[in-house]
């Protein structure tokens, strides 16, 4: 192994998200050490994935097959779709283990500053599986950013009257304290208020 590939590596690794150049060098130092107990391991499985890793053609979740096990999984028709920006928030709704039902990943949000519009996202396909799938409610699962409540706002404009459409509640997270918290989390809570 030259210098060369070892700084390629570094290099490749410090594009990382949450991965610096000093991390990097960390990271991959500790791998040349561990090399028959992490980096070969590592190695093989990145390949396995870069071969076999594909995007569900049904909902856009990552998976080995044209559809993935979410939509394959008959136990999960349960008429609602849960709509998520990327991968990485379906992957954390699927942690929580509250959901039942499918997803659909749009693939970002609305911008019309970085010029995406709903072509450049998956929502004319949302609309599509709606009316295809008996889909009876549409959870919005976006961002609390700008760009995210566009993005829920313009598909409320393109289901209305075709399905019931909610989205997550926002406010005071569980063991938050509001001296710690900004002032949007504060009104947002404020608005969402229920009785005890």
């Amino acid at each position: 192994m030259s210098s060369n590939d070892l700084e390629n590596l570094i290099d490749l690794m410090a594009r990382l998200p949450g991965l610096g150049p000093r991390s990097a060098r960390r990271a991959v130092l500790h791998l040349v050490r561990k090399r028959a107990l992490l980096l070969t391991p590592l190695s093989d499985a990145m390949q396995n994935v870069a071969a076999t890793a594909r995007e569900c053609l049904n909902c856009g979740n990552i998976g080995t097959s044209d559809i993935c096990d979410i939509c394959a999984d008959d136990t999960r028709a349960t008429g609602e779709i849960c709509v998520v920006e990327d991968v990485a928030d379906l992957w954390a709704m699927e942690r929580a283990g509250v959901f039942k039902g499918r997803y659909h990943v749009l693939g970002g949000t609305l911008s019309a500053l970085d010029g995406i519009g709903p072509e450049e996202l998956s929502i004319p396909r949302l609309v599509d599986r709606v009316t295809s799938e008996a889909v009876s409610e549409v959870i919005l699962a976006l961002n609390a950013t700008v760009d995210g409540q566009t993005t829920a706002h313009y598909i409320a404009d393109q289901l209305e009257g075709q399905v019931t459409l909610t989205s997550l509640a926002q406010g005071v997270p569980i063991g938050g304290e509001l001296d710690y918290l900004d002032e949007g989390t504060i009104s947002a809570a404020l608005r969402a208020r229920k009785s005890i």
